[in-house]
């Protein structure tokens, strides 16, 4: 998989490969100033590794951030008067206290590898980018108009393959 080209549709498990634990400095860096973004089973899967309800989980270890008109979890940010700080899970010590359950994202960052970059964007289109709401989409145009990157199979006319549809999207006429 690591000559293969990173596509959107890629299966998790093939992600999940070339995202493989490391814990250089590289990859440790998004611990030390954020944190990354939960999937969907990441939420249960966390809060039984932790012992706790998912309740007390969101509540006392997660904040809710909106990324594409999409809302996700994440990691509480411990800040201390800065707009970037370590993430609540990450000890300088041994690193992650929860890496046996961390979140996609977490398992995806590999900032020492060439295709990082990819991974984040793969987990951004899959876990952020609604093709199916179209606020979602503009916003994800606007992303790429300001020089976003992409990967294969991220482009606005595969997202929205109806010509017609993502015109009157992008004029604001499907809201």
């Amino acid at each position: 998989m690591e000559n293969t080209k990173l596509h959107k549709d890629t299966d998790v498990k093939d992600v999940l490969v070339l995202g493989n634990p490391c814990k250089c400095d590289a990859c440790t860096v998004g611990c030390r100033h954020g944190s990354g973004f939960l999937a969907d089973d990441d939420i249960p899967k966390l809060a039984k590794f932790m012992d706790i309800s998912e309740e007390v989980l969101k509540k006392e270890f997660l904040e809710e951030v909106e990324k594409f008109n999409t809302k996700r979890y994440r990691p509480r940010i411990l800040r201390k008067d800065k707009p970037y700080g370590k993430c609540i899970f990450f000890d300088e010590e041994i690193g992650c206290k929860v890496h046996e359950a961390k979140p996609l994202e977490c398992k995806t960052s590999m900032g020492c590898k060439d295709y990082g970059e990819e991974l984040s964007i793969w987990f951004m289109l899959n876990h952020f980018v609604n093709k199916d709401d179209a606020e979602s989409v503009r916003q994800y145009a606007s992303y790429l108009k300001s020089g976003g990157k992409m990967i294969e199979g991220a482009s606005l006319q595969e997202l929205v393959p109806d010509k017609e549809k993502l015109k009157k999207i992008l004029n604001f006429e499907i809201r």
